[in-house]
C-alpha cells in the first residue's frame, strides 16, 4: 500500500458521500484545501469569481508543473455503493457518475508525492494543483483560464477515472450552453384561446425546426436540449413562460459558435410565429481539447513505468459483477480506447473479456487527429499550456461513464487502487519532464505551433459570470 493510500482513500470516500453539485461543491473544496495545508501547500481560493475553485503550491522557480483536479458530481444519479444493480441511495439526487471524486483525490496525491520529490533532491521546480470546480455543465476551466489562472504553468497535467488504462489523444469538441425563455400571455385554453400567446408552443416550435436543422449539420456537429419550464401544471391555462436549454457542439469554437448563430435564428423564428418574445442568456461555453503529443507519450511512457496495479480474487469478483451487466458497445465507448483504432479497440475488448473484468494493462498509445464526441474545459487548459491526460482504470473495463455502475464503484477497494496509480504516473511523469527539461521544450514548442503564438480567447463572453444556475 502507498504511505498516502489511507489519507487519500478517506478523502474520496468523503467527497464521494457529499455529491455536490457544479459551482457548490463548498463541503469537498473544503476537505480538499484542508488536507493540503495540513500537508504543507500555500492554498489560495475564490479564484476566478468562482467560491470552490483555489490552487495549492508548493516548491519555487521553474518548472511550474500544473495538475488539474475536479470535484463535482451529477444530477440524477443517486446511487448506493457496490450494489451492482441501480438502488439509489437515501438523502441525495446526486452522484460521482463520472468519478471526480477520484480525479481531484488523485492529482492532490501527485502533488504530495511531488512535494515530497522537492524535499528529498533539493530541486528546483513548482507543483501547483488546481482545484477545477463545474465541469459538468459548468465549464469551470473556461472561467479559471480567462482569469489567467494556468498562464504560469509550464505544462498541465491530467487524468480521468475510467474502466481502462491508457493515454487520451485528439480533441473533445467544442460547445455552448445556452437558456431560451420565451414569454407569451396567459388565457384561458376553452373559453378565450385567441387572447393567450403560447410560450410552451415556442419551446416546441423551436425544437421542431432544431431537430429538421440537423439534416444540414456537419457529421461532427451535436445539440441536446432540455426543456426546463413547460409553464404550468394546467392545461386549461395558456402558458405564458417557457423554458428551455440547449447545449450545441462541434469540433471547434469558431463552427460552434456559427451552429449557435443558427440556433438562435430558429428560437426568433419560434417567437415570431407564436407572437411571443424569447430572451436568450449564455449559460457557459468551453474550448476542444488542443493535444500535445510530446505530452502524451510521456504519460504512456511514466503508465507502463509505473505498472498498472494487481487485484485479489475478491476484488475480480466483484468487477465481474458490473461487467455483467454491460455491452461490448459499452466497452468500446469507455474513454480509455475511444481514442483508439478501432483494430486496437476490438484487441483491448478481446483480450479484457479473455482476462478478466479489470483492465490489466495498458492500452497502446498512438497520437492521432481525432474528434471525440463530448466535451471537457480542459480544452480551455489546453489552450493555456502544454496539456495531457490519460485514463486510469478505477472501474470494472467497460463501465460507461456517467452511469449507476460507475457511482456504484466510486468508494470500492479497485476505485481506490487505480486512484492511486493515476497519483503514481502523474507524479513520475512531472519528475521525468523536471529530469529532462528538453521533453517541456519540446512540448512548448508543439504548442506554439499548433496555436501559432496566439494567446487564449475564451468562449464565454466578458459579462457572463460563473452560476450555479440562471433561472
Amino acid at each position: 500500500m502507498h504511505k498516502y493510500q489511507e489519507k487519500l482513500a478517506a478523502l474520496s470516500n468523503e467527497i464521494w458521500d457529499y455529491a455536490e453539485l457544479k459551482f457548490a461543491e463548498h463541503k469537498s473544496a473544503k476537505a480538499m484545501m484542508d488536507l493540503l495545508k495540513a500537508e504543507g501547500f500555500e492554498v489560495e481560493s475564490g479564484l476566478a469569481d468562482i467560491e470552490t475553485a483555489y490552487k495549492a503550491t508548493y516548491g519555487h522557480g521553474k518548472p511550474v508543473i500544473g495538475i488539474l483536479g475536479e470535484f463535482d458530481a451529477l444530477s440524477g444519479m443517486s446511487q448506493q455503493a457496490d450494489i451492482a444493480e441501480k438502488v439509489e441511495r437515501e438523502g441525495t439526487n446526486n452522484g460521482h457518475g463520472c468519478g471526480h471524486h477520484m480525479l481531484g483525490t488523485a492529482g492532490i496525491g501527485a502533488a504530495m508525492i511531488l512535494r515530497d520529490y522537492f524535499n528529498e533532491t533539493g530541486k528546483e521546480g513548482t507543483v501547483v494543483f488546481l482545484g477545477c470546480p463545474g465541469e459538468e455543465g459548468g465549464s469551470g476551466k473556461a472561467y479559471m483560464a480567462r482569469a489567467g489562472v494556468f498562464d504560469d504553468c509550464d505544462i498541465i497535467l491530467t487524468w480521468h477515472p475510467g474502466g481502462t488504462n491508457g493515454v487520451m489523444t485528439g480533441s473533445f469538441q467544442a460547445n455552448c450552453q445556452v437558456y431560451f425563455q420565451f414569454n407569451g400571455r396567459t388565457a384561458h385554453a376553452a373559453s378565450a384561446p385567441h387572447l393567450g400567446r403560447s410560450a410552451l408552443d415556442a419551446v416546441e416550435l423551436m425544437n421542431v425546426g432544431v431537430n429538421y436543422m440537423r439534416e444540414h449539420m456537419e457529421p461532427t456537429d451535436r445539440i441536446h436540449y432540455a426543456v426546463l419550464n413547460t409553464g404550468g401544471i394546467s392545461p386549461n391555462v395558456v402558458q405564458a413562460k417557457a423554458l428551455v436549454l440547449y447545449l450545441i457542439r462541434s469540433i471547434n469554437t469558431e463552427k460552434v459558435l456559427a451552429l449557435y448563430e443558427r440556433v438562435q435564428k430558429i428560437a426568433k423564428g419560434a417567437a415570431l410565429m407564436t407572437e411571443t418574445e424569447v430572451d436568450i442568456v449564455f449559460d457557459k461555453g468551453c474550448s476542444n481539447v488542443l493535444s500535445n503529443s510530446v505530452l502524451e507519450q510521456l504519460l504512456h511512457d511514466s503508465m507502463e513505468r509505473v505498472g498498472v496495479p494487481e487485484y485479489t480474487e475478491e476484488e475480480i469478483a466483484y468487477a465481474q459483477k458490473f461487467t455483467d451487466t454491460l455491452s461490448d458497445e459499452q466497452f468500446a465507448a469507455d474513454l480509455g480506447v475511444s481514442c483508439s483504432t478501432n483494430a486496437i479497440k476490438q484487441a483491448t475488448i478481446k483480450r479484457v473479456r479473455e482476462e478478466g473484468p479489470m483492465h490489466k494493462f495498458v492500452t497502446p498509445h498512438e497520437h492521432r487527429d481525432v474528434n471525440l464526441a463530448g466535451s471537457s474545459d480542459v480544452g480551455d487548459a489546453s489552450y493555456c499550456a502544454p496539456t495531457a491526460q490519460f485514463v486510469g482504470a478505477t472501474f470494472a473495463a467497460g463501465t460507461p461513464a456517467h452511469s449507476w455502475q460507475m457511482v456504484a464503484q466510486g468508494k470500492s477497494s479497485i476505485a481506490h487502487k487505480g486512484m492511486m496509480y493515476a497519483a503514481e504516473v502523474l507524479a513520475d511523469a512531472a519528475i521525468h519532464a523536471i529530469e529532462n527539461p528538453e521533453i517541456i521544450e519540446k512540448a512548448k514548442a508543439e504548442f506554439k505551433e499548433a496555436t501559432g503564438g496566439k494567446k487564449y480567447s475564451c468562449p464565454i463572453p466578458a459579462e457572463v459570470k460563473p452560476a450555479a444556475s440562471r433561472f
